[in-house]
């Protein structure tokens, strides 16, 4: 994007419209939430719902890590689901996860931007997990200009950055 001036922008050389569009972040004057945001509220999100489920289901629920290890499966199933509920709830009802929450991004449907449903939400966890585990769906949004997810594109949905 081209350096303006406030003076040209005032003086109506340059109307605010035009510098929008020639943003690259921008496409339909809406704010995509960046990569490196996209991250950063993954992992907050990892250290403030993951790791206390892992906490609790490695040593209250199982005993110790290496009952955890003799028994991974039926554990991580103890992990997963009510991190799913969780994920799941606050995207539903807030639109945001604490992490997302912290770097101001929010949840929102591709069509009209309001809160998606409840069937996308659930879709684009699982699509979310299996492109965790594959690795294969990490690399998309570093191929596409809105950045975009594997998980955005198959539920829909998309992350935009919030004023508050």
């Amino acid at each position: 994007m081209a350096k303006t001036r406030i003076r040209d922008i005032k003086q109506g050389k340059i109307k605010e419209k035009e510098i929008v569009k020639k943003d690259k972040k921008y496409q339909n004057n809406i704010l995509y939430a960046s990569i490196p945001d996209k991250i950063k509220a993954f992992i907050t999100d990892l250290f403030m719902l993951l790791m206390p489920l892992m906490y609790f289901v490695v040593y209250l629920i199982m005993g110790s890590r290496e009952e955890f290890e003799s028994n991974m499966s039926i554990g991580w199933l103890y992990i997963l689901i009510p991190n799913f509920i969780i994920v799941v709830a606050f995207f539903f009802k807030k639109g945001q996860t604490p992490g997302c929450k912290a770097y101001r991004i929010k949840l929102v449907n591709q069509d009209n931007n309001n809160t998606p449903s409840l069937f996308a939400i659930i879709l684009r966890y699982y699509i979310e997990l299996l492109s965790f585990i594959t690795i294969i769906g990490m690399f998309v949004p570093f191929f596409r200009k809105d950045r975009k997810s594997l998980q955005d594109l198959i539920s829909a949905t998309h992350l935009i950055k919030t004023d508050k």
